[in-house]
C-alpha cells in the first residue's frame, strides 16, 4: 500500500465507477490504500460504492455525478477537485453501439466519441499536467481488443477505441520521462451491463474484478495490458494479421456477438 500511495497517491480519480470495470478499479485502489474521487452519472450506485469502500477500507471517498458527454461538466469535474492531489486518472467511462454504421442513431454517436475520447483527453492533459510538475503519478486509459483496426457493426466504437489506444501509446514516451506511467488497456468482452446496452452477446467473457486487477497490476510496469484469456488469444493472433484481414475476422465476430440488427441499442455512459 505504502508503495502506491508513494507513487500513484493520495488520490485517484476514476470515471465509469457506478459499473463494471471501473467499479472494479475503484475497489482495487482502495484496497491498496488510496483515496478515490468517483465520478459517473448515477448518483445513487455511487454513493452506495462509497459507502462500501470507506467501510470496508478506510479511505477517504468523494462522489462526483457527472455526464462526462458534456464538456461543461468535465470542465466542472476539473474545478470540483482542484483542492485535491490527484496522483492517478482511471478513465473507465464508456460506452458503445452495434449494428450497420447507417443504422445507428447518428446523436448516439457522436456522444460516444465526447465520453470515449474528449472526456479522457480533457482529463488526462489537466491532470497529466499536474502530475508532471510533481514528478509521480499515472494514467490508465481504457482501450479495447477493437482498437487496432477497423470492426463493421462496431465502426464507431472501435473508432473511439483506436483513438484511446493512439493517444496513449503517444502521451507514454513523453510523460514517462516526467515521472508519469501511462497504460493502456485493451480488454476482450467482459461480463457487465455492457454488452446487453450495446446489444451484443458476450461469450467467453471475463470478469471485471480480474481486469481490474490485472490492469493495475500491469500500471508501472508496462504501456499495454491485455487483461482476459480473449483478449491475450486475439493479441498473439488476429492482431499479428495484416490489417484488412484482421478488419475482416474481427467484423464477423462482432456480427455472432450482435444480438440487435439494427444498431438501436446505444447506452449511456457510466
Amino acid at each position: 500500500m505504502t508503495a502506491w500511495q508513494e507513487r500513484f497517491g493520495p488520490w485517484a480519480l476514476v470515471t465509469g465507477a457506478s459499473d463494471g470495470i471501473g467499479r472494479d478499479i475503484a475497489r482495487e485502489l482502495a484496497r491498496r490504500g488510496l483515496s478515490l474521487v468517483l465520478v459517473a452519472r448515477r448518483g445513487e450506485r455511487l454513493e452506495a460504492l462509497a459507502d462500501e469502500l470507506r467501510r470496508e477500507s478506510r479511505v477517504e471517498v468523494r462522489v462526483h455525478p457527472a455526464d462526462l458527454g458534456e464538456r461543461a461538466a468535465v470542465a466542472d469535474l476539473l474545478e470540483q477537485v482542484r483542492d485535491l492531489e490527484i496522483g492517478l486518472l482511471a478513465s473507465c467511462a464508456g460506452f458503445g453501439s452495434s449494428g450497420p454504421f447507417l443504422a445507428t442513431d447518428p446523436d448516439g454517436e457522436l456522444a460516444m466519441v465526447e465520453v470515449n475520447c474528449t472526456a479522457s483527453l480533457h482529463l488526462a492533459r489537466v491532470l497529466g499536467a499536474a502530475m508532471a510538475g510533481r514528478g509521480r503519478g499515472g494514467i490508465l486509459l481504457m482501450s479495447s481488443i477493437v482498437a487496432f483496426q477497423g470492426v463493421p457493426d462496431a465502426a464507431t466504437y472501435a473508432a473511439t477505441k483506436a483513438f484511446v489506444q493512439s493517444l496513449a501509446e503517444g502521451i507514454a514516451p513523453e510523460l514517462e520521462a516526467r515521472g508519469v506511467a501511462v497504460l493502456a488497456s485493451a480488454p476482450g468482452p467482459v461480463a457487465t451491463g455492457f454488452g446487453a446496452r450495446a446489444g451484443m452477446r458476450l461469450d467467453r467473457a471475463a470478469r471485471p474484478e480480474t481486469v481490474a486487477r490485472a490492469t493495475l497490476d500491469a500500471l508501472g510496469h508496462r504501456r499495454l495490458v491485455r487483461p482476459g484469456g480473449l483478449a491475450k488469444l486475439l493479441g498473439w493472433s488476429v492482431l499479428t494479421l495484416p490489417r484488412p484481414l484482421r478488419t475482416r475476422i474481427m467484423g464477423r465476430i462482432m456480427q455472432r456477438m450482435t444480438a440487435a440488427d439494427d444498431g438501436s441499442r446505444n447506452p449511456e455512459a457510466g
